[in-house]
C-alpha cells in the first residue's frame, strides 16, 4: 500500500537484523543491534550472522514453539521517511504485539534506487542487494517497547521521488496472523517533508 501523509511528529528511528534460528535455544555470541552486529556484509551479501541484544544471549524470555508448534506472534512496522536534495532519511520502529516473545526480527528495506557508493550502515544492517538492506531487530518482548532504526542514504543522482518498502524478511518462523502492519510501500516526494507509515 502506498503511504503519502505528512508526519506531525517526529517518529522513532531504529536498525534491525538477522537472527539466527538456533538463538532462541542456545545463547548467542557476541552480536546484535547494540552489542556486535553482522559480520562480513556488505555488498556481495555475505555473513549475516547470529544476533542478540547488547551481546547477550536470547534464549532467556524468547519463546520457542511448544512441541513443534510455531509461536504466533505480530511483527508491525512504522516510521518515516523524507528525500532531500538526493539524501534519503529513514526511520523503523519494529514492534512485536504478541502474544508470544520473538528472538528476533528482520527488516527488509528496499528502494526504487539505489544508495550512492558504499553506505555506511548502523550495527546490525547489511547490504543484500544493490537496492535492499537487511537489519536485525534483537529480541523483542510481546508487547514490550519495540527496535527503532535510524539511517541515512545518498541516493544515485537526484530523484524527485523515491519508493522505499518496508518488510519482514524473517521472524523466527512465528504465525502472523496480522501481516499487513508489516508491509509497507511508502511513496517520497523530495520535498524534504517527512512521510509516515
Amino acid at each position: 500500500m502506498y503511504a503519502m501523509r505528512r508526519a506531525v511528529s517526529v517518529g522513532a528511528a531504529a536498525v534491525l537484523l538477522v537472527v539466527g534460528a538456533e538463538a532462541a535455544s542456545a545463547g548467542v555470541g557476541s552480536g546484535g543491534v547494540d552489542g556486535g552486529g553482522v559480520g562480513g556484509g556488505g555488498a556481495d551479501g555475505a555473513g549475516v550472522h547470529r544476533a542478540g541484544v547488547d551481546g547477550a544471549g536470547a534464549g532467556s524470555g524468547a519463546s520457542v514453539g511448544v512441541a513443534g508448534i510455531a509461536p504466533e506472534a505480530d511483527v508491525a512496522h512504522h516510521g518515516r521517511v523524507s528525500l532531500t536534495d538526493g539524501r534519503i532519511a529513514i526511520s523503523v520502529t519494529t514492534l512485536n504485539h504478541g502474544p508470544s516473545a520473538l528472538a528476533g526480527v528482520t527488516v527488509r528495506l528496499t528502494l526504487s534506487v539505489p544508495p550512492a557508493g558504499t553506505p555506511k550502515l548502523p550495527r546490525g544492517c547489511l547490504r543484500a542487494a544493490e537496492r535492499e538492506l537487511l537489519c536485525a531487530t534483537g529480541a523483542l518482548p510481546a508487547n514490550g517497547p519495540g527496535r527503532t532504526l535510524g539511517l541515512e542514504l545518498g541516493t544515485a543522482g537526484s530523484p524527485h521521488e523515491v519508493v522505499l518498502h518496508v518488510a519482514t524478511a524473517w521472524n523466527g518462523g512465528a504465525s502472523d496472523r496480522n501481516p499487513e502492519n508489516d508491509t509497507h510501500r511508502v511513496l517520497v516526494p523530495a520535498t524534504g517533508d517527512p512521510y509516515v507509515f
